[in-house]
Order: C-alpha cells, then structure tokens, then sequence
C-alpha cells in the first residue's frame, strides 16, 4: 500500500530509525536487478533515502549511469510483517561535502563508519513508499 509522503505515521518513522538492514535495487547495464544488503539512512524534510559507499563499488557504478538516464532505484527494509520500499529517482554524490549528509545518517542509525577516502552515496529522491510500518 503507497503511503502518504505527507502525513508519515509514527510508526513508520520509527521503523526508518530502527537498527535494520535492507536492500538496495539499481540496474546492471543490460536491465537486470542488482541487489544488495546495505545500510541505510532517510531524510524525511529532505525525502532522501542515502546509502553510504565507495566510488568503484557496484552500487556506485549502477547509480552513476542510472542518474545520467534519469533512472530509478529502490531501497527496502522487512521486519517481519513490517515492510517499507522507499523509491525514486537516483543520484550518486561523491564531493565530500554531499557525502556528508549520508555519513552522519549512517552513523545516526548503525555505526560510525570506517574513514575512506573515496566515499561515495548513492542517494535516492523519495517520491514513492510502499509498505506496512
């Protein structure tokens, strides 16, 4: 069931500050799904959902060609019968002041993450939640 980007209940914003893993779906060259379990943090003001990285990674590489074809990824995260898939369009943000935002938020809800010189964060424009909180 798509829920209302406005008006998120409690519910679902404590399951998107809950210590969980997800998945995160972006697209190989020839169309096919590439997923994989990742860490995520979102940004209800900003609705951006950002995944923490490095620039050569796969993800990184998916996201970058995807941005240039104004292409979509998703995130999703299950608990049980709860359930969320974030969508929209994605981006890969490698200045580091860009990265940032999605460090912070990464350590907010997981850990702080190892010191790389060469991160990236693939990040995607929420315009879309599926899901039960």
């Amino acid at each position: 069931m798509a829920l209302d980007l406005d008006h998120l209940d409690d519910g679902v914003m404590t399951f998107l500050r809950e210590r969980h893993l997800a998945t995160l779906t972006t697209l190989r060259p020839d169309g096919s799904p590439h997923v994989v379990a990742v860490g995520f943090s979102y940004d209800a003001d900003a609705r951006v959902a950002r995944v923490i990285t490095w620039a050569t990674s796969q993800k990184s590489v998916n996201a970058g060609r995807m941005q240039d074809a104004g292409q979509r990824a998703a995130v999703c995260q299950v608990d049980g019968g709860r359930w969320l898939t974030l969508e929209g369009p994605v981006r890969l943000v490698t200045d580091p002041t860009g990265v940032q935002p999605g460090i912070d938020g990464y350590a907010e809800r997981y850990r702080t993450p190892k010191e790389r010189e060469d991160r990236a964060v693939v990040e995607i424009d929420v315009d879309r939640i599926l899901g039960r909180g």
